[in-house]
């Protein structure tokens, strides 16, 4: 049976590798009767389990779900539920966070199988490895805070001791230089052969060594707030090093790069048709923040994913008219939501985009860590004096590449079509069917992009590459965007870049605001006790606050 994520890790990673099962997502089979095991297990079976189930899909309303259109998009504000029943609700009660557990154990087992099976430690599943190591490490401490890592996986410590959230990402990003450096030569001798039929991305073995520098690339950027503040991590030296040194470091060169997830109707469909929502595109709206961060710009990526309140038009207004959209406040209960909605004050998502085809295949890519976001983390990081370039360049190609994920070009006619299944005159007065035509707007990437030129290395300058980023992250890159948002608080935007909605009721919270991280997996405190309560001290006074901000964000 398979490993259950909640178990503690210490105690989880003593349980043996016995045998294995299937060929597509293979999973270790457990014996709690064997402490360790020295069998042979293929080590291209435990990349494909990796690569598999690397992005997380555990349910709708899992504070751990990183597809499109669940919880990480609502977190995300850019769409949001006006009815429970059908789309869930809106709070930000992110409770007990899941675990990457079972990321780490299976990446010890491939350390541990491509050592044994290779006999040395230079080959490309030792390299990816260390990749998912660090991959585990980074996705839990940025949730939590100090987590178990050093001594996490080995069999004879029952109770790892938790390393600080700044020795974890220490630890990460010496694990990721460490997979480029084994992946290079490797890479350059055959650059474009798939590096494994294990990898359902079928990643290049050129693509993986960009995906890791890529990645580090998010990695340092999110540590923006104690790069200047913790010399030993070489925040800004290593971020220019990756940047200024392609043949060394070798990062994503366009969208042909990216990572995408794939979606089909036989085992996988889009999220949407996971969930039972199909067909109530009516019980969900775009985010205010994700309207206001696109109509104001004339951005044409808001043709694309939205559609224009309905009230709107009855009332006079164009399809075309950015000022016929209008999103959803989160700051609002459900009811008051529906109410409005019901009226048709709010933009709907495009009905014939998402809720059409099963295997999304109408829809944009969904780009879990792609060349867009890259862009936009270099211009970030020149903005902040971390790297010589041209932060602008980076800027401009970062929002070139998300209009490319939607395929929009310049003079382009989008048919923007009716998002209800309703009769209601008041809303439907042409009696329009779902889907339908509903008019015509051209696309003016010319004139968009003079209204986001890039103001300069200044604050505004940053604001705008925070903006644009999160606009290209709009159902993508899983809890990226929430992550981004909850780095650019500060005093000065006590709402974050771009401003959320928060301090209402519909946030859920006792306070009404966005909490700062999710608590600790429960079976922490009940198996590894005092290391938790330590840990727990050390960072929050002995109480496992959500409202606390960890050393990341401090």
């Amino acid at each position: 049976m398979k490993f259950k994520s909640f178990i503690p890790l210490a105690l989880l990673l003593t349980i043996g590798m016995v045998s294995i099962t299937g060929c597509q997502k293979g999973d270790l089979i457990d014996n709690p009767n064997v402490a360790a095991s020295t069998g042979t297990v293929p080590a291209s079976l435990l990349l494909n389990h990796l690569t598999a189930t690397w992005i997380r899909n555990p349910g709708y309303g899992s504070s751990a779900n990183e597809m499109p259109f669940t919880f990480s998009t609502t977190a995300g504000q850019f769409v949001l539920s006006n009815y429970q029943y059908y789309r869930g609700n809106n709070n930000y009660n992110l409770g007990s966070t899941a675990d990457s557990y079972d990321i780490l154990k299976y990446a010890i087992a491939l350390q541990t199988q491509s050592t044994q099976q290779q006999g040395n430690q230079t080959n490309k599943y030792f390299a990816l490895a260390q990749f998912f190591k660090a991959y585990a490490g980074i996705w839990l401490t940025e949730r939590v805070g100090d987590i178990p890592f050093s001594q996490a996986g080995d069999p004879k410590i029952l109770t790892p001791k938790y390393d600080t959230q700044h020795d974890v990402y220490k630890s990460c990003l010496a694990l990721l230089n460490s997979a480029n450096s084994i992946l290079a030569p490797l890479a350059a001798a055959n650059p474009n052969g798939v590096l494994d039929a294990g990898d359902v991305f079928g990643l290049t073995y050129l693509q993986w060594q960009k995906l890791v520098n890529t990645y580090t690339l998010r990695v340092l950027i999110s540590l923006s707030k104690r790069a200047t503040d913790n010399a030993d991590l070489n925040v800004p030296a290593t971020f220019a090093n990756i940047v200024n040194n392609p043949a060394t470091y070798p990062i994503m060169t366009s969208n042909a790069d990216n990572v995408v997830y794939k979606f089909n109707t036989a085992f996988n469909p889009y999220p949407v048709f996971q969930y039972g929502d199909q067909p109530y595109n009516n019980f969900a709206n775009v985010g205010e923040s994700y309207v206001n961060a696109t109509a104001p710009n004339q951005d044409p990526r808001l043709y694309a994913v939205a559609t224009p309140a309905p009230a709107q038009i009855t009332g006079g207004k164009a399809v075309s008219d950015f000022t016929a959209y209008a999103g959803s406040n989160d700051n609002l209960t459900l009811p008051d939501l529906l109410n409005n909605s019901n009226s048709g004050q709010y933009s709907f998502t495009n009905y014939t985009r998402y809720y059409v085809s099963i295997a999304g295949a109408n829809a944009e890519p969904f780009v879990f860590i792609g060349y867009s976001e890259m862009c936009f983390n270099i211009a970030e990081g020149i903005n902040r004096g971390w790297a010589a370039g041209s932060s602008a360049t980076w800027y401009t190609n970062g929002i070139d590449a998300s209009l490319a994920n939607y395929g929009i070009t310049n003079g382009q006619v989008l048919t923007i079509t009716f998002p209800l299944n309703i009769s209601d005159p008041s809303i439907n007065p042409k009696g329009l069917a779902q889907g339908a035509p509903w008019g015509t707007a051209t696309a003016n990437t010319t004139q968009f992009m003079a209204n986001v030129a890039y103001a300069g290395n200044n604050a505004a300058g940053l604001a705008q590459i925070f903006t644009q980023r999160y606009v290209s992250m709009f159902a993508n890159s899983g809890w990226e965007p929430f992550f981004e948002w909850r780095r650019s608080v500060s005093a000065a935007n006590p709402n974050g870049i771009p401003a959320w909605d928060q301090g209402g009721a519909g946030i859920g919270t006792a306070n009404n605001l966005i909490p700062r991280r999710w608590i600790y997996p429960a079976n922490e405190a009940a198996y590894n006790t005092a290391n938790y309560n330590a840990a727990i001290q050390s960072q929050f006074g002995g109480t496992d606050d959500p409202t606390k901000d960890t050393w990341l964000t401090k």
